[in-house]
């Protein structure tokens, strides 16, 4: 049974308080919890209260995937309770520090269970093992858990199949904290029940019963009004005998403080390490013509959350490091998937990935950056993918999807063969336009009619080859969008990168004063005088390095500025750009 060394276990909800899509208000010695079930299967037991402003969580919706704040819609992704969206903040992906407090949970015998702090795996019930569990109905009682666990000693019932008759022997069999367990025997029938006493508070509990085997069909309902019967008779004795003692204090449940400063939201994650994740591959497929796609799982604990938009670094095992967007849709935190298109001109990174990587091998990664995130304000969403360019796409077409938002996914390729992720697409045919073999004056033509009209809150967002880009950004900026509602993502830098120039840097709260030589970035030269500066495709595609510039006049070399940012000057990639003034005063 359980072991008295171990903090106790306590089914603090009955799985079947858990429907479809619906977050439960749980309690356990104080300890307010948000408990939902996610379309996945995966029981989540909160801190009950939102980080932003304490609301309750447990009044929150429940989107299978997401569990959403009532009170300013921010949200909190499935296992991990990291928050994914801030809505006053639609344009960033919230900082990973933004977590809510997580608690352990086991669904089994038709309870789901926690302790809030348990050490190791929760103990086997032998009573229960290898049996057809039969949860009864919660009782709730205003009294205190030795009062509960002392009437129930006395408890007497009858046997599933003779419930409509008296006279029963009831024997109590085992008798622990917070856990009774009685036998009743009449003639050849014998039922045992299980009941454990679930402690909300010092003076509040939950009887929570459970019978060893399953009624028939016929008997269930029966059985069920016949313990309900006997339990509330039960109840109202305990709370009869509670009236009459003092009222014990409230347990102070540990609580921890809620920052005021939200000044970090949209803060860059800084201490994202360069390789911290293992994985394996689960799952290697051929998913289009030249492009694999594989499925990674977590091989220690749970995997960081995204969102869409996000990409992993990935360590090969011949040394180089390369940036894939994941393809996941909401929920699915248990892997990540990625797809890779074997480049014809490979410097081995997608070779390596292609012909070296098999499944069960085991590969280091980043957690996600995300420098291209999607807003889910807007009235409506396009979505343009050229060949590769649909995988940062997919993942946030199908949180769109998820959400019933208006969007259109406009996919460009080659040929039907070359399409990535076929199956996926399949789910959102009724949003997704295909063209197939365009030339670019086609190409050209299809954006024009595509983005011919941008009205109020529109956004587009675009990922694929460069010269594909460069020209949807022009059309789309000549046909009257805003650069705000211009998103995009290069996959890589094509422009030659000229760093024959040298300079100084300052950097202003390190107060350190460094020569940038040529040949060398500012990126080098800060890892070179130890000053960590995280970075990811170092190529100033993915915008990872980004640091605000104070003063001094940058030398643009990235693709991850918008002419506007360019112009304005005020930060900088520091992996490819460099100046045009002898110093820069940067804000590190």
């Amino acid at each position: 049974m359980l072991e008295a060394e171990q903090p106790s276990w306590y089914p603090i909800a009955a799985s079947t308080d858990l429907p479809f899509r619906h977050t439960y208000q749980g309690q356990l010695l104080g300890q307010e919890f948000a408990v939902w079930r996610a379309d996945d299967g995966h029981v989540n037991v909160w801190e009950n209260r939102c980080l932003h402003r304490g609301v309750r969580l447990s009044i929150g919706i429940n989107d299978g995937r997401e569990l959403k704040c009532q009170y300013h819609g921010w949200r909190y992704a499935n296992r991990t309770a990291e928050c994914t969206y801030i809505p006053a903040h639609p344009a960033d992906a919230p900082a990973r520090t933004l977590c809510n407090r997580t608690f352990t949970a086991v669904e089994r015998y038709g309870f789901i269970w926690s302790n809030g702090t348990p050490i190791g795996e929760m103990p086997e019930i032998k009573e229960l093992e290898n049996t057809t569990p039969f949860a009864l109905r919660g009782i709730p009682i205003n009294g205190s858990l030795d009062l509960v666990v002392t009437a129930l000693r006395q408890y007497s019932f009858q046997p599933s199949e003779k419930v409509a008759k008296e006279g029963a022997q009831t024997n109590l069999v085992s008798s622990e904290t917070g856990v009774c367990i009685l036998v009743s025997n009449d003639g050849d029938a014998a039922t045992t029940v299980l009941f454990f006493v679930h402690p909300l508070d010092s003076g509040r509990c939950v009887i929570r019963g459970v019978l060893n085997a399953t009624p028939s069909e016929e008997q269930k309902l029966d059985v069920l009004k016949h313990h309900n019967q006997l339990l509330t008779l039960l109840r109202d004795r305990i709370e009869a005998e509670a009236a009459l003692l003092p009222t014990p204090a409230p347990m102070i449940p540990i609580v921890f403080p809620i920052s005021e400063d939200f000044t970090h939201l949209s803060e860059p994650d800084r201490s994202v390490a360069d390789a911290a994740l293992r994985v394996q591959v689960a799952k290697k497929w051929q998913t289009a013509e030249g492009i694999t796609g594989f499925k990674l799982v977590s091989i220690d604990g749970p995997l960081p959350t995204y969102q869409p938009g996000a990409h992993i670094d990935v360590h090969m095992p011949n040394g180089l490091t390369r940036q894939y967007s994941l393809t996941n849709g909401p929920g699915e935190t248990d892997h990540y998937t990625i797809g890779v298109k074997l480049e014809m001109e490979s410097q081995g990174g997608s070779k390596c990935m292609h012909e070296q990587v098999r499944e069960d091998d085991v590969l280091a990664i980043s957690k996600p950056h995300n420098n291209f995130p999607l807003r889910r304000d807007a009235i409506k969403t396009i979505f343009v993918a050229g060949g590769i360019g649909i995988t940062p796409l997919l993942a946030m077409s199908r949180a769109l999807h998820h959400s019933s938002l208006n969007y259109e996914l406009h996919y460009f390729v080659q040929s039907k063969a070359h399409m990535a992720f076929s199956d996926v697409l399949e789910s959102q045919k009724d949003t997704l336009v295909t063209y197939l073999g365009l030339t670019p004056d086609q190409t050209g033509n299809q954006l024009s009619a595509i983005l011919k009209e941008h009205k109020l809150a529109q956004h587009l967002y675009i990922c694929g080859p460069g010269p594909m880009l460069e020209v949807t950004r022009k059309i789309a900026s000549d046909l009257g969008w805003p650069e705000a509602a211009i998103h995009f993502e290069y996959f890589k830098n094509t422009n030659e990168i000229d760093d024959s120039s040298s300079f100084k840097i300052d950097l202003a709260r390190s107060a350190m004063t460094l020569q940038v030589p040529a040949g060398k970035s500012i990126l080098d030269v800060l890892r070179e005088n130890s000053i960590y500066m995280p970075s990811s495709c170092q190529q100033g595609a993915c915008g990872t390095c980004r640091v605000n510039v104070l003063e001094g006049e940058p030398d643009h070399q990235d693709v991850f500025l918008n002419e506007s940012e360019k112009q304005n000057g005020k930060s900088i990639m520091t992996c490819v750009s460099r100046a045009k003034s002898k110093r820069l005063v940067l804000d590190i």
